[in-house]
């Protein structure tokens, strides 16, 4: 090819290159302003690989990999109810490269804890609440009672209390029992365990009366009748048991609580950054495949914005502090 065929670039080329490379570069994928991401991101998960806190992040992990065009990895850092994961992401520089995935704890651990170091309030940038996730009362066949109303009349006439079990100290389910006492005013001794298999266990042999767990864990066994469920914590029935009442329905009005899970990144992350995750997380849930893997769990899905996100932790702070206190829950060391 001779000089004069050569194409030579001209100054209008020279300043279309950069944006042309940036397009490819993120092809299929979502481009933020300053360049992010421009790297792999990680999102910090509190607990074991296996359980659905993991298994969400790993889906949320895939998707945002898919619109942004970086790799993210899913860390496990378990231990002291997610609260190594939640210290180390307050912490984290507010880049965009280190999220979290956070359930109850993130508000209750502060408060159920001498060693939290952090504000679940003002300690991180809130993404996306992902989704609430209710629990079930249920009881051992050889309690007396088949409805809120009859365990309510129970705990008042019994001399001792009804033993309620949970997976530990600060899990939904023994915040579950928890609220239950504060706005009805019965006594519930609460047997924590070291997770939901010792508890049911227990609950099963007859050993306590009653406890809160998971739905897909209770499932099985009232299908069973191994356990009876008296009602579910969430605001609306369970598409896993619709026969269930919720415990507002039961005579508990106002009752509504349970785990969740969210996204949240370090104070101070930048508004376009924390605004274009939220985007992003928004259209993931509702994709059919993550509104179903999260149903699959009795989890309901919600994919809020990060403002309704920050009023939603706030909430969540403020009304367990009110439950702790009633409830005279001692911290642990």
């Amino acid at each position: 090819m001779s000089d004069r065929t050569k194409h030579h670039p001209t100054r209008r080329d020279m300043l279309a290159m950069p944006l042309a490379a940036a397009l490819a570069l993120h092809c299929g994928g979502t481009f933020a302003q300053g360049g992010y991401p421009g790297k792999p991101i990680k999102i910090l998960v509190g607990f074991a690989p296996g359980g659905f806190t993991d298994v969400a992040a790993r889906l949320i992990g895939l998707k945002l990999a898919e619109s942004l065009g970086q790799p993210v990895v899913v860390e496990n850092r378990p231990g002291a109810n997610g609260m190594i994961a939640s210290d180390a992401v307050a912490k984290a520089p507010p880049d965009g490269y280190t999220l979290l995935l956070p359930s109850l704890g993130l508000t209750t651990n502060p408060l159920l804890m001498e060693k939290a170091g952090y504000d679940p309030v003002k300690g991180f940038t809130p993404i996306s609440l992902l989704a609430m996730v209710p629990n079930v009362l249920v009881a051992h066949p050889g309690v007396p009672a088949n409805t809120v109303g009859e365990l309510l009349a129970l705990a008042r006439s019994r001399k001792a209390p009804i033993t309620q079990a949970s997976a530990g100290n600060g899990s939904p389910g023994h915040l579950s029992g928890a609220l239950l006492q504060v706005m009805t005013g019965i006594r519930l001794d609460h047997v924590p365990y070291k997770g939901s298999g010792p508890a049911m266990n227990d609950l099963l042999g007859g050993h306590v009366d009653v406890s809160f767990p998971t739905i897909p864990t209770a499932l099985p066994l009232v299908r069973t009748g191994k356990l009876k469920a008296i009602a579910v914590t969430g605001a609306k029935r369970s598409a896993m048991m619709p026969e269930v009442p919720t415990m507002a329905e039961a005579g508990v009005p106002g009752y509504d609580t349970g785990g969740w899970y969210g996204l949240v990144g370090p104070p101070g992350l930048p508004k376009g950054i924390a605004d274009l995750l939220s985007a992003e997380v928004v259209k993931i849930m509702k994709m059919p495949e993550a509104r179903e893997r999260f149903a699959s769990e009795a989890a309901d899905p919600v994919g809020s914005n990060g403002a309704e996100m920050a009023e939603f932790l706030a909430r969540d702070f403020k009304r367990w502090t009110e439950v702790v206190k009633a409830a005279n829950i001692k911290p642990s060391a």
